[in-house]
């Protein structure tokens, strides 16, 4: 039997003969149509960065930002839609929020994915809603250290040392591969998420893009927070120079095979 066909796709809660569920594939292609984000976990803390696309030269900068804060040891970056980011980002604050009034203590990492995914899980069962267009990554420390998570569309979730998602996803997992995240400090994590984000956007595409840069770590007192503005300014300067290097030696090789 083949999911070739009409009405497969008409309600979240219909299955393909193959198995297979459309709206939630299609809620996965409008996270892989939207710029590159990638969080990197190492030693001392969680990095976030964010490809964010602009459409216009009018936009004004650090607005509409794809990087938010959910509660003050909780970061979430996202690729996909926009609104559906900011009213996941509403349910993780309610939920860490109750959480910490019912416990007395923040929520724990592996606490508030497990309930962010099985909330998302919850809108592919029923035919009155759609999917959620958004992977989400949900940077945070607590007492096992930082942490990082990835929830997609399907309310999938596992925890990560790299991740990425976005139109530059297959680029970024290939860069972040090669790094030894295990003994790498935030610092150098900023710099190298920054690389990897230069590296993966494609300029034939989409001209104009604004990196975001957060992290959670001790240098921000366990806080999620964005980079200051000096490291900011030192890991953009970091990802040029390594593009304007990559783009030297492909001259050069192209000059030796002629």
């Amino acid at each position: 039997m083949t999911s070739i066909g009409t009405g497969y796709d008409l309600s979240v809660s219909t299955y393909s003969p193959d198995g297979r569920v459309f709206q939630v594939e299609y809620a996965q292609k409008a996270v892989d149509n939207s710029g590159t984000a990638i969080g990197l976990r190492v030693k001392d803390g969680v990095v976030l960065a964010v490809e964010k696309i602009k459409h216009s030269r009018l936009l004004v900068p650090h607005s509409n930002r794809r990087i938010m804060t959910a509660g003050k040891h909780i970061g979430i970056a996202s690729a996909g839609w926009m609104s559906d980011t900011r009213h996941l980002v509403k349910r993780v604050r309610e939920e860490s929020r109750s959480y910490t009034d019912v416990y007395k203590t923040k929520v724990p990492a592996h606490i508030i994915a497990e309930r962010l995914a099985m909330y998302v899980q919850a809108y592919t069962l029923y035919s009155s809603v759609r999917p959620f267009g958004v992977s989400t990554l949900l940077a945070c420390t607590d007492a096992k250290g930082p942490q990082l998570f990835m929830i997609e569309p399907s309310g999938y979730y596992v925890g990560y040392r790299g991740c990425a998602v976005g139109k530059g996803k297959q680029v970024a997992k290939t860069e972040i591969e090669k790094l030894d995240l295990d003994n790498m400090t935030v610092r150098e994590a900023v710099k190298e998420a920054a690389r990897i984000i230069y590296s993966a956007h494609d300029d034939t595409k989409d001209k104009l893009f604004e990196l975001e840069l957060s992290w959670v770590c001790k240098e921000s007192n366990d806080l999620h927070v964005h980079v200051p503005q000096d490291v900011y300014d030192d890991a953009v300067q970091y990802a040029e120079r390594s593009l304007d290097d990559d783009d030297d030696d492909n001259e050069m090789d192209d000059d030796e095979d002629l």
